[in-house]
């Protein structure tokens, strides 16, 4: 496999459906939404610590060789022809394993406002009236309120993102980052292209920004969260006013960490 791997991670309904339909414009590049290697490593890394009695057979240099085979494996071919960007939110959490197993990688991590990622999946909640969400176990129950404490709880669907991402921000690696705003990313999407060619060293390439699409309906369907990687057709700014209750916008508007120059004490690029 070639050194052309990089990753999207970041918070969640913050652009990277967006972003990968985007980059997937250009032939040299695959990107998509959230892959099964986060979660194939996650495993691996289980079964191979001394949670596992078979593990002492399992030294540092076997443990890097069978993480790199999950990618070399499940890319194949893609990378020999393509630059490939890997999406998972795990990738800010893990970004000590993503250096040490990809050296040349960036993390090009998808960021908005608290508050607009919670009244995104709570409108995304409602709209699906008669679909119950994996998001929340397929729960029938529960209020906006109940729905919010469970999403920024620290595993959380947002919670653990955040987390990671304040992890990764302060962390040795956080050279390897990069992040893209939403608003960035949908008033100024080649600002924000430009900047992650020139972020990963890939040669510039001109979008269309009129013409956008990412077919993951089927997945969708599974979480039982039909739009959930719905991409637009045109890259615009989605001007609404919020259906979060004004209690829940006050209690995370001052929590958008990255904006404040005090919490970027390591310099992180953001866009």
């Amino acid at each position: 496999m070639h050194t052309g791997l990089h990753f999207i991670s970041g918070l969640p309904r913050s652009g990277s459906a967006l972003l990968a339909a985007l980059l997937r414009q250009n032939p040299d590049v695959h990107a998509g939404i959230t892959s099964p290697i986060g979660s194939l490593i996650s495993m691996l890394l289980r079964e191979m610590s001394q949670g596992n009695e078979s593990a002492i057979f399992i030294d540092d240099t076997q443990r890097k060789a069978i993480l790199r085979g999950v990618f070399d494996g499940y890319y194949g071919a893609i990378s020999q022809t393509q630059t490939v960007f890997d999406t998972n939110r795990l990738w800010c959490a893990k970004l000590n394993v993503v250096a040490a197993l990809f050296p040349n990688a960036k993390v090009v991590c998808c960021v908005r406002h608290l508050p607009w990622v919670l009244d995104s999946i709570e409108r995304l909640t409602q709209q699906n009236r008669w679909e119950l969400s994996k998001i929340f176990n397929f729960d029938p129950g529960g209020t906006v309120y109940s729905r919010v404490e469970g999403l920024v709880s620290s595993s959380g669907l947002v919670g653990f993102a955040y987390n990671a991402l304040k992890q990764a921000m302060h962390s040795e690696e956080s050279d390897r980052l990069l992040l893209v705003s939403y608003e960035t990313l949908t008033r100024e999407p080649q600002r924000a292209l430009d900047a992650i060619y020139d972020f990963t060293g890939l040669p510039p390439f001109q979008h269309d920004f009129e013409s956008v699409t990412l077919d993951a309906n089927e997945f969708d369907a599974r979480l039982g969260t039909p739009g959930l990687h719905k991409v637009g057709n045109a890259v615009r700014p989605n001007e609404r006013q919020s259906i979060l209750p004004p209690d829940l916008w006050r209690r995370f508007e001052v929590d958008s960490f990255w904006s404040e120059p005090a919490w970027n004490l390591r310099g992180v690029r953001i866009v």
